[in-house]
């Protein structure tokens, strides 16, 4: 009865227009009475959207099992770990891609869904960073750290499960959102440790006399860094070999 709701649903939104449907004519055509349809969804935008409740709580469940997927770190890697989580919310979308690209469609003919779609995305992100805020805890900054890099994650998916949308489901869904969250742990990484980074080798050599002022746009410094080292650690530790002071 619940798939015939959506399916009744879709079927009138994308014949009449989502304003001009409403849950009497839904309920009509599906077979069924107005009840039946609010057992299932409270709202006529829940209908939109039926699946993420679901995902939802798959997504907290992953993040709450000890164990990897091994996929890209698993529980040793919070970073990794929250991108293993977002691409939980992808398959979703990739299990129909039909579904996804006609909601996609019509999500962004309806002010009033992509608002809505923002308070589901919202949910998300606020499990991912909880979830970090417990893996950073007692770290200085762990909860802005954590708020950051779920934010990030959000966006990262977003813009890869976005591109898939916009090629009508026909590019590889996958690909398109790994690559996204690749950026995000290039640039956050793992680091069990909270205070070890990299360090320069030996003190800076600078020259002296009439072609120092020349040579110091030209300076070189070589780090030693951890694999997988935060990408600002290293910006840092960097700025402060060249004498600079860090932002």
């Amino acid at each position: 009865m619940r798939d015939a709701l959506v399916a009744a649903a879709f079927q009138l939104f994308l014949e009449r227009g989502y304003e001009q449907t409403t849950v009497d004519e839904i309920v009509a055509l599906a077979g069924v009475g107005r009840r039946s349809f609010f057992r299932y969804f409270p709202s006529k935008e829940d209908v939109v959207f039926p699946d993420h409740e679901r995902c939802l709580a798959e997504m907290n469940e992953f993040l709450g099992d000890g164990s990897g997927e091994g996929g890209d770190g698993g529980a040793d890697d919070p970073v990794a770990r929250v991108c293993d989580a977002a691409r939980v919310v992808l398959r979703m979308y990739a299990e129909n891609p039909t579904f996804s690209v006609q909601r996609y469609r019509l999500t962004k003919k309806v002010p009033g869904l992509r608002t809505y779609e923002l308070s589901v995305v919202w949910r998300y992100e606020r499990a991912l960073a909880e979830y970090l805020r417990g893996r950073f805890a007692g770290r200085r900054d762990g909860t802005l750290r954590a708020d950051v890099i779920a934010a990030a994650v959000v966006a990262a998916h977003n813009n890869g499960l976005r591109s898939w949308l916009r090629s009508d489901g026909q590019s590889d869904a996958s690909a398109e959102v790994d690559h996204a969250l690749a950026h995000v742990q290039q640039v956050f990484g793992s680091d069990p440790d909270p205070d070890p980074g990299p360090h320069p080798v030996g003190p800076a050599q600078r020259p002296t006399g009439k072609s120092a002022k020349k040579a110091a746009d030209d300076d070189v410094v070589v780090v030693i860094s951890r694999r997988g080292a935060p990408m600002w650690r290293v910006v840092q530790e960097v700025e402060t070999a060249l004498g600079r002071d860090p932002e």
